[in-house]
């Protein structure tokens, strides 16, 4: 099976063993949207007990890292982030985070991508805007 025949929830941890070391869960999986989360952990945090933005930008970089290559031409063979920048909104100190990652241009050599995360009550806690260069082997 080739890995765009895998199921994605699949394809999302196999191509990336550090999302699940992370405790990212993938959620869905698809061209238009891709939802993953993680939950707050004690563990994941920085002083005062807020999510480490490390933490928040490992799940938005794993989110549109796949959406992207949701999004890859048939003549590509994956992607790798060349560029990402994160507005960070405010502290998430518990509950959990969801990312929802949306294509905001797919081109022929860079696919650029707009990720949210938002907390457990829904309020917006980051922005990421990343470019994905395409590959090809």
């Amino acid at each position: 099976m080739s890995p765009t025949e895998q199921d994605p929830i699949s394809l999302f941890y196999d191509s990336m063993p550090f999302a699940g070391t992370l405790g990212i869960e993938a959620k869905e999986m698809g061209p238009d949207a891709v939802r993953a989360r993680l939950e707050w952990s004690e563990g994941r945090c920085t002083t005062g007990g807020v999510l480490h933005g490390g933490a928040l930008m490992a799940l938005a970089d794993s989110a549109g890292a796949m959406c992207a290559f949701l999004n890859l031409p048939e003549d590509a063979t994956g992607t790798t982030t060349v560029e990402s920048k994160t507005n960070f909104f405010r502290a998430v100190r518990s509950g959990h985070v969801e990312a929802v990652s949306r294509p905001l241009h797919v081109g022929r050599s860079v696919v650029v991508v707009e990720t949210e995360l938002r907390d457990g009550d829904g309020r917006l806690a980051a922005k990421v805007t990343q470019s994905q260069l395409v590959l090809r082997l």
